[in-house]
Parts: structure tokens; sequence; C-alpha cells
């Protein structure tokens, strides 16, 4: 089975991303694309459907034969939230020494700034060093791992299984020489192949060992001072084999790269670590090629273990992206935004009646959402789904994001051309004329279409931008009738969406439940955070969706209204969100217990999921989350005083 989701690091090139987990075995790997099928899919099934393991032998219990995968933890170590949780900063983890000579991880980090991975080994043999990186700028799909012997002697094990297809393609392998007399392996199925590279691989002229149940073990050792690499690399298989990069030059411009970014982040009087690092997260999920923003690397990691709120998040919401933008906007990215818009111009170019909620990495607009019947899911929680059903739904918030996003780059300087500010007049003629469409709503509700309050308000946040285009920014447009909309909106959103009696905003029109999305409201000017409305509204918001924990669901499911069966996780964002809330009007004090308590959450080396229970110190649905680090920010931001110049 897999590692636990809290185990795992990421790595990224921008264009897709790897998951390794303490063990050293990277147990999700989508190539050459985030959203391409992977070809390491141990993360949602056993190690027989796709990993590469490289640790000091003995140092985690390896599979049988048969290739029925046992629960692959380094030998000597607790339970995540007993190992480090709230003890390290962001960025580092920090765990125990070897016992009866069993090789354990004494430390796990990034080089700083960076998503440059070490994880250093110590045992009874001695020490080394494994680093694990994903090269940058070059266009080649590669996977690097360097082995540096630190002290004494370490035998190392690699167990290594190829499945295209998300683990359901097993390809053939063969050996491969190159001119320079290095040694690889390389493994071709249909339209992919991959090449491993690697010194201590054996040479062509060497009795190859047969692989074991189609896996191919290579064992070795480091001694002191000594280093070994290994690259592995995805090319189309009609081309021919690429040799190897220079791994320590291309170890340095990775480095560089990330520093290089990272440089100009501001420092934060509190939370900067784990800001810097969501700052990071969030451009490492972005397409360096194309500039859109995926939600998640990953796929059908539950919300609830073992049910079947199982969703692919390797797209990119425009919901999600135009959010990640007001984050980066608020500390200085703007260079980030202008490519998203020119991803956005692209991706909804044509008809806005076509518009979506989601597209792929390049802009595609066929997502279609299907079950992968051979992989048993993780922790059992079936189905595992690819693509996303939502991509059809009507979501009437989401013109209302992206405007919110667009005028805050105008407000940095950003100037619209002959396309983006047409563009958005389109999508206000778009909102207008679905005005009173029911809607699924920001959670993607897969029952009955309501008119839900959130929606409704970003409506209005659609136009109330709409009119400040054209009074404060002196662009072309009909002020006068989007003025008349949105304060048609705000009338009706007050009328419906606004419970007298209870003092509280409500999920949808003329319900009485309330919704986490309902702290939005503020964030984009339709009210003060303090007033009276919204501070009613947070009281409701506490006494329905806290939980035992003191964090804040999205909304009851239990009440069947999401056409799902009930049960989930908190929401990580949806607690930001309320930290947030907290702080901006006027209850730091809570805000810090809040956020300490959620910053407390992340990992050893700063990521963070979907959702957390808190009750079993598990991390819970996709990850890393982008939504979860865009609130995070948020919220850090409210607190340290910074603001988000949407008001």
């Amino acid at each position: 089975m897999a590692s636990p989701i809290e185990d795992y690091a990421l790595l990224s090139d921008q264009r897709t991303a790897a998951l390794v987990s303490k063990t050293g075995s990277i147990d999700w790997l989508c190539l050459p694309r985030f959203d391409s099928p992977s070809a390491f899919s141990a993360l949602l099934g056993t190690a027989d459907h796709g990993r590469w393991l490289l640790a000091p032998a003995g140092a985690v219990d390896d599979v049988d034969t048969a290739g029925s995968a046992a629960h692959e933890r380094p030998r000597g170590l607790g339970h995540h939230g007993a190992e480090h949780q709230g003890t390290v900063r962001p960025g580092t983890e920090h765990h125990g020494i070897a016992r009866h000579g069993t090789p354990v991880v004494v430390e796990r980090s990034y080089v700083d700034s960076t998503f440059v991975l070490r994880t250093l080994w110590h045992g009874a043999a001695g020490e080394v060093l494994v680093t694990d990186f994903m090269p940058v700028e070059d266009r080649r799909a590669s996977l690097v791992r360097r082995v540096e012997g630190l002290a004494g002697s370490v035998p190392m094990h690699m167990d290594l299984r190829i499945r295209f297809g998300y683990g359901a393609v097993l390809p053939w392998v063969r050996r491969h020489a190159e001119e320079r007399g290095l040694r690889a392996i390389v493994a071709v199925a249909g339209p992919d192949a991959v090449v491993l590279h690697g010194d201590r691989l054996p040479r062509v002229s060497d009795r190859m060992p047969q692989p074991v149940s189609h896996r191919h073990l290579v064992d070795f050792t480091v001694g002191a001072g000594e280093v070994v690499d290994f690259e592995l690399c995805w090319f189309p298989s009609h081309r021919k084999v690429p040799e190897m990069i220079d791994v320590g030059a291309s170890l340095h411009h990775t480095t560089t790269y990330w520093q290089r970014w990272a440089r100009d982040i501001p420092r934060q009087e509190s939370y900067d670590a784990i800001v810097r690092r969501s700052l990071l997260v969030l451009y490492a999920l972005t397409d360096e090629a194309t500039g859109g923003i995926v939600a998640a690397p990953t796929t059908s990691l539950p919300e609830e273990f073992g049910g079947e709120r199982n969703w692919d998040y390797r797209f990119c919401w425009l919901r999600d992206a135009a959010l990640t933008l007001e984050a980066m906007m608020t500390h200085g990215y703007e260079k980030e935004a202008q490519r998203w818009r020119n991803w956005l111009l692209r991706a909804v170019a044509g008809d806005p009646e076509d518009l979506q909620i989601m597209y792929g990495v390049s802009g595609e607009r066929e997502l279609p959402e299907r079950e992968l019947p051979h992989l048993p899911g993780y922790l059992g929680s079936l189905p595992v789904r690819i693509g996303n059903g939502a991509v059809g739904q009507y979501q009437g918030d989401v013109v209302g994001e992206v405007m919110v996003a667009l005028e805050k780059l105008r407000n940095m300087g950003g100037e619209e051309d002959h396309f983006s500010w047409p563009l958005q007049t389109a999508l206000l003629g778009y909102v207008e004329r679905h005005l009173d469409r029911m809607d699924h709503g920001i959670w993607e509700m897969r029952g009955d279409p309501q008119h839900f309050t959130h929606s409704r308000v970003m409506m209005w946040a659609a136009f109330d931008r709409g009119v400040r285009a054209v009074r404060d920014h002196g662009l072309d447009g009909d002020a006068a009738r989007w003025a008349l909309l949105r304060d048609r909106l705000r009338a009706e959103i007050l009328k419906h969406g606004f419970n007298e009696q209870e003092n509280t905003f409500t999920q949808a029109y003329g319900g009485t439940e309330v919704d986490a999305a309902l702290l939005v409201l503020p964030q984009v000017g339709f009210l003060a955070h303090d007033d009276p409305k919204m501070l009613g509204t947070v009281a409701r918001l506490e006494h329905d969706l806290l939980n035992g924990d003191g964090l804040l669901l999205r909304y009851r499911t239990q009440e069947g209204i999401d056409g799902l069966p009930p049960g989930e996780h908190p929401f990580l964002a949806c607690s930001f969100w309320l930290a947030e809330q907290y702080a901006r009007s006027g209850r730091i004090g809570d805000a810090r217990t809040l956020m300490d308590r959620l910053v407390g959450y992340a990992n050893g080396v700063g990521l963070m999921a979907e959702e957390y229970d808190a009750r079993a110190g598990r991390m819970a649905g996709n990850f890393p989350q982008a939504f979860s680090h865009l609130a995070l920010i948020r919220a850090a931001d409210a607190i340290n005083g910074h603001a988000q110049g949407a008001l």
C-alpha cells in the first residue's frame, strides 16, 4: 500500500510533478505533463502499479515476488503526528536514529527555496545523502536521483517498476549502450518510452539480472566521497534515446532557478517560511510553457478514506487559477499574472457560451470523466477517476473570480490589449445572459442546481469590476448597465440570500443552511468584514460547521444536497478563510490561534493536502493542493496586516 499522504514530498519541473515518500519511493509521476497518464501509480495501488524505490538496503520492507505491497515505511520511524508536527520549520523533517543497525532517515529537507529534495540516511554501515530533483527549463521530462556517500560504506537498493497507462501497461525493456560508454535501460510501450541512465547499471557486456515479477533490481555500494547518479527521462518512443544530462550542471541550474524566483518574495513578520513554501508550491503547479495552473498534481486521493469522493485535480480551474494569481500578485508577481492572462485568453477564445469552468493544461476542452477499475485506489477508496465530469457544469461564480483577478492586475499596472478587454466584456455579457440561471456552486454539487448565495455574490463582483474598469481605468464599456445589474443583484442577494430572523447569509436562496464559501463575501467587497450581517454569519458558521477539532467544514454533507453519500474531512481552505475573517474583523488572537493550528498540519517539508483529519493526524484529498496553499497565504497576509487590494 502507499505511504500516508503526508509522507510525500513534491518534485516539479513546471511541466509535471513527482511524489517521493519518506521511504525513497517515487509513487506518482505522470509523463510528460501534469495531466498525462502516470508511469508510476503505486500511490493509487500497489508497488506493482509502478514505482521507483532508491534507499539503503534493509531500510524499507520490500514487496514479495508476487508484487503484493507491504506498508512501505522506513524502519524505526513513528507516525507523522508524533514525528515532527509543530516541532520543525516548514521545509525540514528530523527523524530518529538507527536502531539495531537498520538505516533510517535522519533528516529530509528541500534545499532552501527550491524543490531539490535531500534525504539523509544513517545506518550502522555509514551515512548517505540522496538528492532528488527534476531539471527545469530544458523541455526534458526527467527525474534525477544522486546518491552521495558521506561516511562508511553503505549498500544501496533500487527497485524500478515502470507501468505506463496508469499502471495498466507493461513496457518492453531492453539495455542500451551510449556512445560515451554510459549504461542505460530503455522501456517502451506504444507512444511512450523512458530511459534510465546510471553508471551502476549493468553494462551491455555483463550478464543482465533477470527481472523479478517485471521489476528491475539494482544493488550497489556507495563509499565515503563517492557519487552515483541516475536519470529517468521520458521521450516519444519513435525518437532517438536521449543521452544522460550533466547532473552536476543541471543540479546547479535547477537550484539557482527556484532560488532566483523566490528571492523577491517579501519577508513576513509571521509565518514567513510557510508562506514562502506556499508561493513556491503555486509556482511549481504552473506549467512553464502554457501558463496554466493545475489545482493539484494528483487524482483520486480520497476526501474520505474508503469513500467515493475521489476526483481528478490535474486540470486548470478558472476559479482556482484566478485566486492563485491574486495571491501571487499580492506578493509582487505580475509576470506570472500576465502569463496566466494569456493562457486564459487562449483557453476561452471563441463563443462565450462555450465557457467552461476548467480546461486542460494547454487549454483543452475535452476532459471526459472515466473510471480505472484496474487500480484498487488509495486505501481502497473507489472509484479511481481520470478526467472530471464537473467540466460540463454551470458554475455562476467563475467569471467573478476571473474579473476580480484581472482588476488586480490592472491596479498593478498591467495594460489591457486589443484582445483581453473585449474578452472581459464578452464574459460580462455571458453573465448577463445567464443572470437568472441556477448553478452547481463553488463546491461542484452533483445534486440539483440552486441559486447559491456565493455564486450570486461573485456575479455581483463581475459587474462591479466591469464598472470599475470603465470608471477608474478609462476602458470602453456600458458601465451604466453593468451598475444597474450589479445593484439589482445586491438587492436580490440581501432579500433572498440573507435570513433576517437568524442574522445570517444562507448557502442558497430560501434555505436555512450555511456554507463556508460565505466567508468570501467580504473578500470581494460585497460588505465589510465587520459588518453586522457578516458577524452574524460567522457566528452561525462557528455553531453549525466547526467540528470538534476546531476546523471548519464546507457545509453539512449529511444533508445530502450535493448528490453524494455524506462524509468528508474539513477542507483546509475553509479554515484559512475563517482565520482571515477573524484577523480582518479585529479578532486577531483567534486568528493566530487558528492559524498556528493549521500551519501545524503542514507536513515536514511544508506541503498541505486538500483536507485534514485532525483526529487521526492524517491528510486527505489531493496533494499538494493549490487551494489550501493560496488560502494560507491570504490568511497570513491578513494577520500580518497586508491588504489584498480587492476592496
